[in-house]
C-alpha cells in the first residue's frame, strides 16, 4: 500500500467511525483538518487546519490517527484548547504577557519530568541506553503526552481521576490500553499516588487473546511464506526470526559466529538491544540449514543494508524497516507472528517457561501472560498423561 492510498484508507475509517476530522498531507508534513473552534471566538466553528509536526510517512500517519482520536475526544467533552496544540513560541506570541503566578513551574510538567529522569537513571536501564530510549519513546511517552493533553486546567495536578480518564481514552481490550496502564501505573508508583480501585479491571489485559491465537501460522505456512521474498538478504532476516524467535531489530544486533561449521548454532543477541544480551537456541534446528543461515557466519554483510548506528537511528526505526519489507513483499504474516510461533513451539516441546522467557529476552510473568493459553493446555495435558500412566501402572 503506498502512502496516498494509506491516507485515503485512514480517512475512510475515521468517517465510518463518525469522526468529522481528517488527516491531510501538505508537502512532507501531516496536518489535521476539520471543523474546530475559532481561536479568538471559541463559540464559533469553522474548517481549519492543525499542524501536527509529523512526517508524511506510514509511522507519522499512525501517530496522526491517534491524535485525531484524541482531538475528537477533547471536542466531544468540550475540552479542546488551541494552546495545547500550537508550538510554544507561537502561543507566547499570541498571548498576553504572563503574570508572575503563571511563571511558576507547572506541577504536572514537574512530575512528568522527574519521572522521566528517574526512568533513565535506573541502573538497569543505563546498561542499554539505546533500548531504554526505544522503550521510553514507544511504551511511555505517547501515554504521558495524552495524559498531559487531557489535563487542560492550568497548573493541573496528577490525580487518580486523571489517570483513569487517560486510560479510558483508549479502546477496551486494546494493546494501547494495556500499555497505557503499565506506563501510568509506573508513574503513579513513582509519585506514591494510589491507583483507582478499578484500575486492573479497567486496564483490560492484553496478550494473544482467543481471536489472535487461532491465527498464528503453522510451520508449513511459515516455510511457504518465505517464497514471497525475492531478496536473499531479507530471506535471511525472515529465516533468523522464524528459527530463533528474534524481535525485528534484534536480527541486526546479533552475533551469529556460532553458525559456522562446527559451531553450536547458539546465537547471541547483543547488549545494545531492547532487553540486553541473551542467548537463543534454534527451534527447529534443521531450519538453520533450510534457510541457509550458516552463510551469515562468514558473510555478515549478507543481511540487507540497514543503518544500525544508534547515534543516527533507533531500535524502533530498525525494527520498522523489517515490518515495512514484510508489507512490501506481501508476506501473509507479521514479524511478530514468527516470534510468537517460535514461543509456542518451545511450549509444545516442553521447554521450561523460565528458559524460554530468558531466550526471548522478557520476564517469566510476561511470558506466562502472553502465552497463557498454550502453557495452560500443556500443563493440563501433562497432568492428564501422568494420571493415565498411574492408572495403567
Amino acid at each position: 500500500m503506498n502512502f496516498d492510498t494509506a491516507i485515503v484508507a485512514a480517512n475512510t475509517a475515521l468517517a465510518e467511525q463518525g469522526c468529522g476530522l481528517r488527516v491531510e498531507r501538505r508537502g512532507q508534513k501531516l496536518n489535521l483538518r476539520g471543523r474546530l473552534p475559532c481561536r479568538q471566538q471559541p463559540n464559533q466553528w469553522k474548517t481549519q487546519r492543525l499542524s501536527l509536526g509529523l512526517l508524511a510517512d506510514l509511522n507519522g500517519l499512525k501517530e496522526a490517527e491517534r491524535i485525531v482520536q484524541l482531538v475528537e475526544l477533547q471536542l466531544h467533552r468540550q475540552l479542546f484548547e488551541w494552546d495545547q496544540w500550537l508550538p510554544k513560541q507561537k502561543v507566547q506570541q499570541n498571548s498576553n504577557p504572563p503574570r508572575e503566578s503563571s511563571a511558576l513551574v507547572d506541577p504536572l510538567d514537574r512530575d512528568l519530568e522527574t519521572f522521566k529522569k528517574a526512568f533513565f537513571a535506573d541502573p538497569r536501564r543505563r546498561r542499554s541506553p539505546a533500548g531504554s530510549r526505544t522503550t521510553w519513546s514507544g511504551a511511555y511517552q505517547p501515554y504521558l503526552r495524552r495524559l498531559k493533553a487531557l489535563a487542560l486546567e492550568p497548573h493541573s495536578l496528577l490525580t487518580s481521576d486523571l489517570l483513569l480518564l487517560t486510560l479510558n481514552s483508549y479502546p477496551d481490550g486494546s494493546r494501547s490500553r494495556q500499555q497505557c496502564s503499565t506506563a501510568l501505573g509506573a508513574l503513579a508508583r513513582h509519585q506514591n499516588l494510589p491507583l483507582p480501585d478499578a484500575w486492573r479491571a479497567e486496564a483490560g489485559g492484553y496478550g494473544l487473546h482467543r481471536a489472535r491465537f487461532r491465527q498464528l501460522p503453522s510451520d508449513p505456512q511459515i516455510l511457504e511464506a518465505i517464497l514471497r521474498i525475492p531478496n536473499p538478504g531479507w530471506r535471511l532476516v525472515y529465516g533468523l526470526m522464524a528459527t530463533y524467535g528474534l524481535r525485528n531489530h534484534e536480527v541486526f544486533f546479533t552475533d551469529v559466529s556460532a553458525l559456522a561449521d562446527g559451531g553450536d548454532r547458539v546465537i547471541r543477541v547483543l547488549p545494545t538491544t531492547k532487553t540486553g544480551e541473551h542467548q537463543v537456541w534454534p527451534f527447529h534446528p534443521e531450519w538453520v540449514d533450510r534457510f541457509n543461515l550458516t552463510h551469515l557466519a562468514s558473510n555478515a554483510g549478507a543481511l540487507p543494508p540497514v543503518c544500525t548506528d544508534l547515534r543516527h537511528t533507533t531500535l524502533q526505526q530498525v525494527g520498522r524497516r523489517v515490518a515495512e519489507q514484510f508489507r512490501r513483499y506481501d508476506v501473509p504474516l507479521t514479524p511478530y507472528d514468527l516470534r510468537h510461533a517460535w514461543a509456542v513451539r518451545t511450549i509444545h516441546i516442553g521447554l521450561p517457561d523460565t528458559v524460554a522467557a530468558r531466550m526471548m529476552g522478557h520476564s517469566v510473568a510476561i511470558h506466562t501472560r502472553t502465552y497463557h493459553h498454550w502453557i495452560t493446555r500443556r500443563d493440563q495435558q501433562q497432568a492428564v498423561d501422568a494420571a493415565l500412566a498411574r492408572r495403567e501402572a
